[in-house]
């Protein structure tokens, strides 16, 4: 069954217009749950990207957000959060069958996409200088500028609500965007050009384009036209980026991927461990960049812990996510192809296979949700990011040897500590080498709290008000008052 779009979706959202792509070229959009292609997307060129680039540039130049009362900005702001709402009834099941993800949780994107909305608009009148004292005869202060244009390409994973993260505070900062969309779920995020027309976003101020991300995100990326690049995705992918990046000294915003490791010790509540592995690598088939991929767990919790978490994976039950399975396909058959080789080779490296372990035999791209025991912290499967439902355990002794472990790899994104020593898991949030640790409950935090990594995992903070600094340029005035 063909998804069917209405009001122009499936063109690209240009400066307030819909518009088709190069030479009416359009990309297929396939249910990863089924395998059937369900609907096309215009698929934009050169031409679309330069006419999005003038509409950007003269919206800069115009002030369209930026001259705008901060006030006013942030009855904007509120008002796309209101618009994204009303769009979430159609929105949720075009980007369930795009994704894959359950029903409920594309519906959760667009209320967190809304969220974005609402906490930016209520920081749009609060981007605040600060004087300097310079003595009697000087004044000096700081003014915060907006950026100009900000390039932000956004992941298959997390469509909707990803793009808002970035396009929210950019927005309330007074910049214009261009958007590039990923090219395997592109249909729900241009809903949000429907949004932004109904709340009354300046034209020009906004333009989300899909593409081919080797041919149209590599031209955003590479042109001089733009003030800022955020980008979320992997580490080739970023490493990529930033090569273009250094042509033009483009300022970048990098969250890229992760292999983030929980560690429980022997006093950790086993119960609440469980819960937090059936969300923290099994939530969205493990496709979240912040997944729990690793689990350190101390000798003496070790073997009983394998076996819950075995018996978690093996309990879970697949299906579409029109059904609220508990278990969901992968995005498409490559990345499919790519886990289970990993899979497949870890048993060659030491690892056992506990639960799981291969593809499901069913239509669609399901990977059986995969439990690997006694893992060797320096494997392969251990070191490199899978983007799926696998979950690596590996055992520890002492405290020293599980901050080790858990920082030995080239990623930094997020980690966790699983204790009811409160003294040690301060101490331990410390040591472990990420840009966020969740204590006893994986994914804890929200819209308001600071989210990025170090090493491969990137640079640069999404959410929180911290974010919202990526989005302006620091001047200073110094005022000589001497006669």
């Amino acid at each position: 069954m063909n998804l069917v779009i209405r009001d122009g979706l499936g063109r690209n959202f240009l400066a307030g217009r819909w518009v088709e792509g190069e030479a009416g070229a359009r990309i297929a959009v396939e249910d990863p749950a089924t395998g059937e292609i369900v609907a096309e997307m215009a698929r934009a060129g050169e031409r679309q990207l330069a006419a999005a680039l003038e509409a950007a540039r003269g919206s800069v130049a115009r002030g369209d957000l930026s001259a705008m009362r901060p006030g006013a900005r942030a009855d904007l702001m509120r008002r796309i959060a209101g618009c994204i709402r009303a769009i979430a009834d159609e929105g949720a099941p075009i980007l369930c069958r795009e994704s894959g993800k359950r029903l409920s949780d594309a519906r959760g994107e667009f209320e967190e996409a809304a969220a974005y909305f609402d906490y930016y608009g209520g920081l749009a009148d609060k981007i605040e200088g600060k004087q300097i004292p310079l003595g009697p005869d000087y004044i000096d202060y700081t003014l915060f500028e907006p950026v100009g244009i900000s390039a932000q390409i956004v992941p298959w994973n997390f469509p909707v609500s990803l793009a808002a993260r970035s396009l929210a505070p950019a927005l309330a900062a007074g910049n214009a965007v261009i958007v590039k969309s990923p090219e395997l779920d592109p249909l729900a995020l241009a809903l949000l050009g429907r949004a932004f027309q109904e709340a009354g976003l300046p034209e020009a101020a906004v333009s989300i384009l899909n593409g081919i991300g080797s041919e149209l995100g590599a031209r955003l990326v590479a042109s001089s036209e733009i003030d800022q690049i955020v980008f979320t995705g992997s580490v080739p992918t970023g490493q990529a980026i930033l090569r273009a990046a250094a042509e033009n000294v483009t300022p970048s915003l990098m969250e890229l991927g992760g292999k983030s490791a929980a560690v429980a010790f022997e006093d950790a509540d086993l119960d609440r461990l469980v819960e937090s592995v059936r969300g923290g690598i099994f939530f969205n088939a493990g496709q979240v960049c912040s997944a729990m991929s690793r689990l350190l767990v101390h000798r003496s919790l070790y073997d009983r812990a394998v076996e819950a978490v075995a018996a978690l994976a093996d309990g879970l039950e697949a299906g579409h996510g029109f059904d609220e399975a508990a278990h969901t396909p992968v995005i498409s058959a490559g990345q499919l192809d790519g886990i289970e080789a990993m899979v497949l080779a870890a048993p060659g490296q030491g690892a056992r296979i506990a639960a799981g372990g291969a593809r499901l035999d069913r239509a669609g791209h399901f990977m059986a949700p995969t439990i690997l025991a006694d893992v060797d912290p320096g494997s392969d499967i251990a070191q490199q990011e899978l983007f799926g439902p696998v979950l690596c355990v590996t055992p520890f002794e002492t405290e020293a040897e599980a901050v080790a472990i858990a920082n030995g790899t080239e990623f930094g994104l997020v980690a966790g500590v699983f204790t009811r020593d409160l003294a040690r898991a301060h101490r331990l949030a410390g040591r472990l080498r990420a840009g966020q640790v969740f204590v006893n409950e994986w994914f804890a935090g929200g819209i308001a709290t600071p989210f990025g990594g170090i090493g491969k995992s990137g640079f640069g903070r999404e959410k929180g008000v911290e974010a919202l600094y990526n989005y302006v340029r620091t001047k200073n005035v110094a005022i000589s008052l001497k006669e």
